[in-house]
C-alpha cells in the first residue's frame, strides 16, 4: 500500500472512531458494548497503521536521497566522538550507566520488551568514527622516573579482509522497527499508436516485493580481569575496531554471498541475478558482463567487485607482444574493488573464483536498533579467572532489491 493510502485508510479510521466519540457524548452516555468494540478494533488498526506509516516515511526518505545520490546517514545527527565504548562496558557491570552512554541506551532500548547488557549506537562501532591515538611516554634515566606511569602505544592490529560494501555504495538503512517490504515494479507495459478515435491497447504492469526482517550477527571474546582493571583506555580502541570489524565482517561476507542457516540471502545466492560464461579472466568477460546490465537498462553507479586471485590474474595478463595490459583496460575504465570476503570456492567443482558487476545500490542493508553488548562475568569458563566475556549482537538484514542489477561469472 502506497504512502497516501496508508494516511487515508489511517485518517478515514480517525474519522471514524471520532463520530463514534461524538454520539455518544451528543446523548450524554457512554459507548454502548457494540460501539466500545467497534472502537477499540480501529484503536488496534490505527496504531498497526501508525507502524507502517513510520517504516513507509523512512523508505521514502531513504529512496529519495538514493535517487538524488545523496549518502543515506544514521538516524544520529549528534556528535559522538565523545562516547565511550569501553566506560559503557564497564558500567554496565553495575547497572550505573552515565552521560551519553545512557542517554544512548534509553533511546536504543526504548521500544525493546526485555534488555539485556548496554545498547550501542551502530554508529559508533560501524560508522567509521575515530578512535584515539595513544601515546607512549619514554621515562628518564634519573630517580624520578620511577615517578612517571607507562602508558600504552597505539595496538598493531591483525591483518583483517578488506571490506568494500559500504564504499561501493550500498543503501543503508537504519532505525527500522517492524519488518520492511520493498516493493517493485516487475514488469511495465507497453506503449502503442492507435488511429483517431480508436481504443488505446491496454497493458498489464505486474508488481513484486522483497522483504527485510531482523537476523542476528554476534561476536564474543574473553576479557581478562586485569585487563578491566588496568586497560580502560586501552580498551577502547581495542573493543571498538575489533568488535566492530566481527560483526562488519559478518554482515558483509553474508551480503556478499549469505544463504546458510540463519543467514540473509547475499547476492550470489540471490534468484534473478544475471550470470556470463566465465573461464580464464579477460577483457571480454569484463564486457559481457557490463553489457548484460547495460541490456536491462541498468543506469545506476556500478562497480566490479572480486578477490585476489583474479586480481592477481588481472595484473599479469599480457598482449601478444607480452606487455602488461592495465587492469583498468581489462575492466573497461570501469571501478574494481578486491577483498577476500568474496569466494574462491564457487562453481561445480567448487574452485572458481566469482566476479560481480552491479549496481550496488541496489543492495539494501538494513539496521534494527543499536548493538547490544553484554557482559557477562558468571560463565563457568571465566569466573574463576575474575574475567568475563563480553557479547556483542547486531539485527539486520540484507536484501537485492533489483535482482537485474547485478551479474557475476566464475573465473579460473
Amino acid at each position: 500500500m502506497k504512502l497516501n493510502d496508508l494516511k487515508e485508510n489511517r485518517a478515514a479510521k480517525v474519522a471514524e472512531m471520532r463520530a463514534l466519540n461524538e454520539k455518544a457524548a451528543t446523548g450524554n452516555r457512554d459507548l454502548t458494548d457494540d460501539e466500545r468494540s467497534r472502537f477499540d478494533a480501529l484503536d488496534g488498526e490505527v496504531r498497526a497503521l501508525n507502524n507502517r506509516l513510520s517504516d513507509a516515511e523512512k523508505l521514502a526518505e531513504f529512496e529519495r536521497l538514493e535517487a538524488s545520490g545523496e549518502a543515506v546517514n544514521g538516524e544520529y545527527s549528534r556528535d559522538m566522538r565523545s562516547y565511550s565504548l569501553a566506560k559503557a562496558v564497564r558500567e554496565s557491570q553495575g547497572d550505573r550507566l552515565t552521560g551519553l552512554e545512557a542517554e544512548m541506551h534509553d533511546e536504543l532500548s526504548r521500544d525493546r520488551a526485555e534488555v539485556r547488557g548496554v545498547m550501542v549506537p551502530v554508529e559508533v562501532l560501524l560508522g567509521g568514527m575515530e578512535t584515539r591515538v595513544l601515546k607512549t611516554t619514554t621515562p628518564g634515566a634519573g630517580p624520578g622516573s620511577k615517578l612517571i606511569a607507562t602508558d600504552l602505544a597505539s595496538m598493531t592490529d591483525r591483518r583483517r579482509a578488506a571490506l568494500r560494501l559500504e564504499s561501493l555504495g550500498v543503501t543503508i538503512l537504519r532505525g527500522l522497527t517492524g519488518n520492511l517490504d520493498l516493493p517493485r515494479m516487475a514488469e511495465s507495459g507497453t506503449a502503442h499508436w492507435i488511429a483517431e478515435h480508436e481504443d488505446a491497447t491496454r497493458s498489464d504492469p505486474k508488481f513484486s516485493k522483497v522483504s527485510m526482517g531482523p537476523k542476528t550477527v554476534a561476536a564474543e571474546y574473553e576479557v581478562s580481569r586485569r585487563m578491566l582493571l588496568q586497560s580502560s583506555t586501552a580498551l577502547e580502541p581495542v573493543l571498538r575496531a575489533d568488535l566492530a570489524y566481527l560483526l562488519a565482517q559478518g554482515l558483509d561476507r553474508a551480503a556478499i554471498r549469505g544463504g546458510g542457516t540463519n543467514e540473509p540471502t547475499g547476492v550470489l545466492e540471490t534468484p534473478g541475478i544475471g550470470t556470463v560464461t566465465g573461464g580464464a579472466l579477460d577483457s571480454d568477460i569484463a564486457a559481457e558482463m557490463i553489457a548484460a546490465l547495460e541490456t536491462d537498462d541498468v543506469t545506476g553507479t556500478t562497480a566490479f567487485l572480486t578477490n585476489p586471485a583474479v586480481m592477481k590474474a588481472a595484473r599479469k595478463t599480457k598482449d601478444a607482444d607480452g606487455r602488461i595490459i592495465p587492469v583498468s583496460e581489462i575492466f573497461h575504465g570501469e571501478r574494481v574493488e578486491t577483498s577476500t570476503q568474496v569466494p574462491g570456492d564457487i562453481g561445480t567443482g567448487s574452485d572458481k573464483n566469482a566476479l560481480i558487476y552491479g549496481e550496488w545500490a541496489s543492495l539494501y542493508l538494513g539496521y534494527w536498533s543499536g548493538v547490544d553488548l553484554l557482559m557477562n562475568p558468571y560463565a563457568e569458563s571465566v569466573a574463576s579467572k575474575g574475567g568475563a566475556l563480553l557479547h556483542a549482537f547486531l539485527d539486520c538484514d540484507v536484501v537485492v532489491r533489483h535482482p537485474e542489477g547485478f551479474v557475476m561469472a566464475e573465473i579460473d
